[in-house]
């Protein structure tokens, strides 16, 4: 199976320039976690991701309103993303390697066509424990949060 049959299709984004507030207001409405960063060119290229933690986190180091603070800021200007095209186990793989839960599905020229999670891998390998040949099993996606939550090598920076 490809990612394309299993990515939610309708995404918000937002923009870099658009305040905390307003991608947090998007999240709440949308119930998710992640919103993909797009540039304001019209052509919906992402550029980044937020979350609701690096909102948070911008939030109690900076000490401003969200309203103040803009997506540029707290997003995360290191994309990994995948393709339609891509194979579930290859999502999996890249969730897995780059220790993130949520990937945004790219066309050729970069723009914003979906998302795919590892909830919703972990939904499709459920639906699989009774195919002879599975795409992603329950094992995988429990290596793969264990990886993801792995605590960094690294000593965070405050």
């Amino acid at each position: 199976m490809l990612v394309e049959n299993l990515m939610t299709r309708q995404v918000q984004s937002c923009q870099a320039g658009d305040s905390l507030a307003h991608a947090a207001q998007l999240m709440w409405q949308h119930d998710c976690g992640a919103i993909p960063v797009c540039a304001g060119d019209g052509a919906q290229r992402v550029v980044g991701v937020i979350t609701d933690r690096d909102i948070c986190m911008s939030a109690l180091f900076e000490g401003k309103p969200l309203k103040d603070l803009r997506v540029n800021e707290a997003m995360s200007k290191s994309l990994t993303t995948v393709r339609p095209s891509d194979s579930l186990a290859q999502a999996e793989r890249v969730m897995r390697d780059s220790h993130i839960r949520r990937l945004p599905v790219i066309d050729r020229d970069g723009a914003l066509i979906g998302m795919i999670s590892l909830a919703d891998l972990a939904r499709e390998a459920i639906r699989e424990r009774s195919h002879p040949r599975k795409e992603v099993t329950e094992n995988d996606i429990g290596n793969t949060l264990a990886a993801i939550c792995e605590p960094p090598r690294h000593p965070l920076a405050a």
